[in-house]
């Protein structure tokens, strides 16, 4: 599978916003359905955001109107801009294809964290 590095992520205010990135070696991006995750200390990955290859965008309920998937296929990088984040945002947030069940490798994600 394809190298994905995560970046964008940082230390926030609650309502700051963030703009992460997803940088990916060869055609996965252009070529995949991708998607961004995250995963908070103790609780199980979640899907935030999904964009298909025809530009389809779609999203959990608990970032909706938040949060907006966006990619570059020429750039080979797929982007979350997340604003009016929240405390229970924090986690570290992966890009990687969708569905979650076809994906073999995490990056190592970029760290999000939001004080209240």
């Amino acid at each position: 599978q394809a190298h994905l590095v995560e970046s964008g992520g940082g230390l926030v205010q609650t309502g700051g916003s963030l703009r992460l990135s997803c940088a990916a070696s060869g055609s996965i991006i252009s070529t995949s359905n991708m998607g961004w995750y995250r995963q908070a200390v103790g609780k199980q990955r979640e899907l935030i955001a999904s964009i298909s290859r025809s530009g389809i965008t779609n999203y959990a309920d608990f970032v909706w109107s938040r949060a907006t998937i966006s990619r570059d296929n020429t750039k080979s990088t797929v982007f979350l801009q997340m604003n009016n984040l929240r405390p229970e945002d924090t986690a570290v947030y992966y890009c990687n294809i969708v569905p979650m069940y076809a994906v073999s490798s995490w990056g190592q994600g970029t760290q999000v964290t939001v004080s209240s």
